[in-house]
């Protein structure tokens, strides 16, 4: 497989603060990595320095080859936390997929870029909230036309930060299934913050643990060891004793 993400010797700093602290990993394409951490450890702001929005103090990321500002931003689809939206904004589902065309939102758009819009909420399940408010769906269905936003340009890497945030078990649930179904079906490299440890076992390929520093990086099967787990939550002033265990799914 060929090489999508390549970060080398990564560090950033909010002031004298370190967010991350000499990361280096390669990523290579069709894996799904889930990004687990304690809050505070950085993996928002891996996200963020992936896409552009924040500057390394040191060290570079390449995707595919080229540094970050030269890469094509149509090969990167973004899920935010949904709780960021406000939902009473005047808008219909199907406009903010399209908002993911034109990266505005699309009160007018061509017939081509509506039946876009429309085979990726068929793809994951959603056609038929296509045309309802923003303010009428529920948390769930907000999850997943967030997705389809990001999947509308059909990108080849897809990060998603905690975006189970604010759903119930069932709803996270239905969505990884649906993410899980997507990647079967197209090849993409997808890299998702999570807090939840069972979901990142049973759908992801590979795991990345983290608390500014690196403390794993690599298959599911041996991430989840006592001393990694011991690693991840540990900190300067005081350690959580931590026990790890798996809720079906």
């Amino acid at each position: 497989m060929k090489n999508v993400i390549e970060i080398e010797k990564l560090i950033v700093k909010y002031g004298n603060n370190i967010a991350i602290d000499d990361f280096t990993i390669t990523v290579e394409e069709g894996i799904y990595l889930a990004i687990l951490g304690p809050n505070g450890s950085g993996k928002s702001t891996l996200l963020k320095t992936i896409l552009g929005l924040i500057q390394p103090t040191s060290g570079f990321i390449k995707i595919f080859g080229n540094s970050v500002d030269k890469v094509n931003p149509n090969l990167i689809g973004y899920v935010p936390q949904i709780k960021t939206l406000d939902k009473t904004f005047p808008a219909l589902t199907i406009e903010l997929v399209l908002s993911g065309l034109s990266k505005n939102w699309a009160f007018r758009s061509s017939k081509k870029d509506k039946m876009k819009a429309l085979k990726i909420l068929e793809q994951l399940d959603s056609i038929d909230i296509a045309h309802l408010h923003l303010s009428e769906l529920s948390g769930g269905q907000l999850q997943k036309v967030y997705l389809a936003r990001s999947l509308v340009r059909s990108p080849k890497i897809l990060l998603l930060d905690e975006p189970a945030t604010g759903v119930d078990f069932v709803c996270e649930t239905n969505f990884n299934s649906i993410l899980n179904d997507y990647a079967e079906q197209n090849t993409i490299t997808i890299l998702m913050v999570t807090h939840d440890w069972t979901s990142a076992y049973h759908h992801s390929t590979h795991i990345l643990l983290m608390n500014n520093n690196l403390i794993y990086f690599g298959t599911k099967d041996n991430a989840f060891t006592d001393d990694n787990i011991k690693n991840t939550f540990s900190h300067l002033a005081h350690k959580h004793n931590v026990t790890f265990t798996l809720k079906e799914q």
